[in-house]
């Protein structure tokens, strides 16, 4: 079992998860996210208070006043496979106002792995499973050509973290839909 709490954010109502010592944070999806509370299988039980979900909020009410929380700053446990774990690693060491693409996450990954390329589709699988949105900034992730594709949160929630943020949107776009990254 897993406790969870809700956080009123700029971008929608967040749901935060973690695990029963209250110790570790396992899950921050926004209400209308995809895959919300996909990797928490034995349910979760509403229970306000725990340490992490006080310095989880803290961390979210920075960040949201414009400041640069990192994500080291929280104890995160994010459940996920061995390649998941990988990618959200290499989410978590995007730069606060930068974006990087499907494309350079996959290089990343096939450098780790020891192969000359990686599906940028299993990239996308990863970076779209990502139980920890926000604080694994996955919505800095891009399209090779600028498109702003991929986030489980939707589009205008991760045009509204990328503007928050200050980063460059002019060379950024929102695809036509059915195009693909």
């Amino acid at each position: 079992m897993y406790y969870s709490t809700t956080y009123p954010s700029p971008v929608g109502l967040l749901t935060l998860a973690c695990d029963l010592t209250g110790s570790k944070l396992v899950g921050v999806w926004l209400e209308v996210q995809k895959y919300h509370g996909n990797t928490i299988m034995d349910g979760m039980t509403e229970k306000s208070g725990m340490p992490v979900f006080d310095r989880t909020k803290d961390w979210l009410d920075r960040y949201f006043d414009g400041e640069k929380p990192v994500a080291d700053e929280l104890p995160l446990a994010p459940v996920g496979s061995k390649f998941r774990q990988e990618v959200w690693r290499i989410l978590c060491e995007i730069p606060y106002s930068e974006v990087i693409t499907y494309g350079d996450i996959a290089k990343k990954m096939a450098a780790k792995m020891g192969r000359t390329s990686m599906s940028g589709q299993a990239i996308g699988g990863a970076v779209g499973h990502n139980p920890v949105s926000i604080i694994i900034p996955c919505h800095r992730v891009v399209g090779a050509n600028g498109s702003l594709t991929g986030y489980a949160g939707g589009i205008p929630a991760k045009i509204k973290l990328l503007e928050l943020e200050g980063v460059d949107m002019s060379r950024l776009f929102v695809p036509k839909r059915g195009t693909a990254l």
